[in-house]
């Protein structure tokens, strides 16, 4: 394609690391010859890679799991960085990349968020109808050989059942209509950067976190991680819970304090959790939460389905194409990096990006 596609004087350069998650990505940016893709090796010489990351415009920066040191979107990264404009997350987190480094140094941050919103929201429903119906522990108990008592085994239906959603984004909005309209539960959401209006029309009842956290049968949380949002989980949170709740995350390791709900389970003060992310990943072998009985653990995998992996990429890679052509990007983390973003922007690609909308 000619090379006024992109509106830029200057190919812009992409840089990244091994693959992207579906190769529909490279579909579609490989249709734009005016675009340099870069495509870097972490067996690399660290001074080769530096280079090109030196003279990249962009950077699709991997999941936090496959991520490695020191390609993170750190403020050191962007000092070695000068012709960076901005950087992009694989999925709907961006904890790795740190924004206010990005903000100070006028470059943008973009995520994916809502294009895994049915694969999470699912995952998450399937970890509370799991727990509910205490199919991991009949499963085990099989497994061990012998007789079984299957009345000891009896669970619970979710008809009816009150959810607490911490976090009405995307995900958390879907699993709210899931849990609504599938199993008519009484949906409670907390989320201060919502109205009641805004919360009601995402099919939930707006609670505060004291009468979420006593009325909820099954938490669920669904927040980014923040300085706000770190250890916002902790003993006197699991506390706070009913004895027969279920605590359930798909959101972020550091948002629930690992150890304190270890202990809440093994003191029976919580019914049970379903885990899919961990603050270290993967978590040792000899984590507390691997070897209890009440828990559900699954390796950050809520997110990773066929459908949703390719929905991840396709977004991305638009996204990208949005960015290098002046427009701004529909899924912006830090639109008040926008003013310098734009002046970096023309001095390195040779015209003015379009206004924020």
């Amino acid at each position: 394609m000619a090379q006024a596609a992109l509106g830029s004087t200057t190919r812009p350069r992409l840089a990244y690391f091994g693959t992207w998650v579906d190769p529909i990505a490279l579909q579609i940016l490989g249709a734009f010859d005016d675009l340099d893709l870069v495509r870097l090796d972490y067996d690399s010489p660290p001074s080769t890679n530096w280079a090109e990351m030196a003279r990249a415009h962009g950077y699709q920066v991997r999941p936090r799991s496959e991520l490695r040191e020191p390609w993170f979107g750190s403020a050191e990264l962007l000092a070695r960085c000068p012709h960076m404009l901005a950087l992009s997350s694989t999925g709907a987190g961006y904890d790795y990349i740190d924004v206010d480094a990005c903000t100070a140094a006028g470059v943008i941050v973009c995520d994916q968020g809502g294009t895994n919103r049915e694969a999470v929201a699912e995952h998450a429903l399937g970890l509370m109808l799991a727990l509910s119906k205490r199919i991991h522990q009949g499963d085990r108990a099989l497994r061990r050989g012998g007789s079984v008592d299957r009345f000891a085994l009896q669970g619970n239906d979710l008809r009816g059942k009150t959810v607490g959603i911490v976090g009405l984004g995307s995900i958390g909005s879907r699993l709210a209509a899931l849990c609504g309209t599938l199993f008519d539960m009484r949906v409670l959401a907390y989320d201060p950067y919502l109205t009641e209006a805004q919360i009601r029309d995402r099919s939930a009842l707006a609670s505060d976190w004291e009468n979420l956290l006593r009325r909820a049968d099954f938490v669920s949380v669904h927040c980014p991680l923040t300085r706000e949002t770190t250890n916002m989980f902790g003993a006197a949170e699991f506390a706070a819970m009913r004895p027969t709740a279920f605590f359930v995350t798909t959101a972020r390791g550091g948002i629930h304090d690992e150890i304190a709900l270890a202990e809440a389970l093994r003191e029976g003060r919580l019914a049970g959790a379903g885990v899919d992310v961990f603050l270290h990943e993967p978590p040792a072998a000899d984590h507390p939460l691997l070897h209890l009985d009440t828990v559900i653990a699954t390796p950050h995998t809520a997110g990773l389905t066929q459908e949703a992996l390719r929905e991840m990429a396709a977004e991305a890679a638009r996204q990208w194409l949005t960015v290098f052509s002046g427009r701004a990007p529909p899924r912006l983390v830090n639109p008040e990096a926008w003013p310098a973003y734009t002046r970096h922007f023309e001095q390195l690609l040779g015209f003015t990006p379009a206004p924020l909308r």
